[in-house]
């Protein structure tokens, strides 16, 4: 499988990235053989989080991982600092809280990617840049990022890192697919804008693009008249993304691929270094991934399948 590679880790990073956010305990062998298939097809990098599935997402990767005796097979992708009930969460103390705990669930002494879950305007980068670079030099940590940072942010953090001798953001993490979004998904969450990409290009700071299939809006399964789920018709339904979905459609035919595979070969092709986020859940859905990251797109493709002519 073809990787990137991302300053502070040793390990390449395999540009599909498995997704675990429905990991559980009462559904162990179905993680373990979601896990097993992804490993089977090139894959090494997976992503779990502090909030996800209440914790258990961390901790069935860390069984299956002891289990295996796979812990050096992985690169491990976590967030933490992200909003509870009280507001937001970025700062020193529960950056700390966070680390350790996942540590802990996970089993093991450090992961090679650890990105904050959200950010707040409100705390100066440089509090952050400093409360992260201790878990750095603590050997906890390989590589931070920024899931839901702008780019504005991102691009101030690493220029007060730079100044004052510290390890800056190797990586982002915002949602990035071939449909945008109306509005976020859930608050405080960030979609890559055509500002962002600009940025990206000319920084070369890798994307690591979750909800890259925009949640299943390439399926087949949703139309402008299919409106059961509230979340996909808010944030995904628009005229504009419909002419994506009909562009991608058209493309899938001439290239001999499926609409889905199209549509994260959009996301893969990108003139940055990118990963795709996926939510495969069986053996045939990671083989039809693998086969799109063969897909080369073109950068007239790319900016027609994402109308970027008729938006300029």
């Amino acid at each position: 499988m073809e990787t990137i590679r991302i300053a502070g880790v040793e390990k390449p990073v395999s540009r599909l990235i498995k997704g675990t956010d429905y990991f559980r305990h009462s559904d162990y062998e179905t993680a373990a053989a979601n896990l097993d298939a992804f490993l089977a097809i090139g894959g090494n990098t997976v992503d779990t989080a502090r909030i996800y599935c209440g914790g258990e997402s961390e901790e069935v990767l860390g069984r299956y991982m002891e289990e295996r005796k796979a812990r050096d097979r992985f690169v491990i992708l976590t967030k933490g600092a992200h909003h509870d009930e009280r507001g937001p969460r970025v700062n020193r103390e529960a950056i700390r809280e966070d680390l350790l705990t996942s540590l802990e669930k996970l089993r093991t002494d450090h992961v090679e990617l650890y990105a904050l879950h959200r950010d707040d305007p409100n705390v100066p980068v440089g509090e952050i840049i400093e409360a992260l670079n201790e878990h750095i030099e603590a050997g906890r940590i390989g590589a931070i990022g920024g899931s839901n940072w702008t780019w504005q942010r991102l691009r101030e953090a690493n220029a007060w890192a730079e100044a004052h001798g510290l390890v800056g953001f190797a990586f982002s993490s915002p949602n990035l697919s071939l449909a945008k979004a109306n509005e976020p998904f859930w608050p405080g969450c960030v979609s890559a804008d055509r500002e962002t990409l600009r940025w990206h290009e000319e920084a070369q700071m890798p994307l690591l693009s979750w909800s890259s299939l925009a949640r299943g809006f390439f399926s087949g399964r949703f139309s402008p008249d299919v409106k059961d789920d509230p979340d996909i018709v808010r944030v995904f339904y628009s005229d504009a993304n419909w002419e994506r979905l009909r562009r991608a459609e058209q493309l899938a035919r001439e290239k001999g691929a499926s609409v889905v595979q199209i549509a994260l070969a959009w996301v893969l092709n990108q003139p940055f270094p990118t990963c795709a986020l996926i939510g495969a859940r069986n053996a045939e859905e990671l083989r039809s991934c693998r086969e799109g990251m063969d897909i080369k797109l073109t950068r007239e493709e790319l900016d027609w399948l994402d109308l970027a002519a008729e938006e300029r």
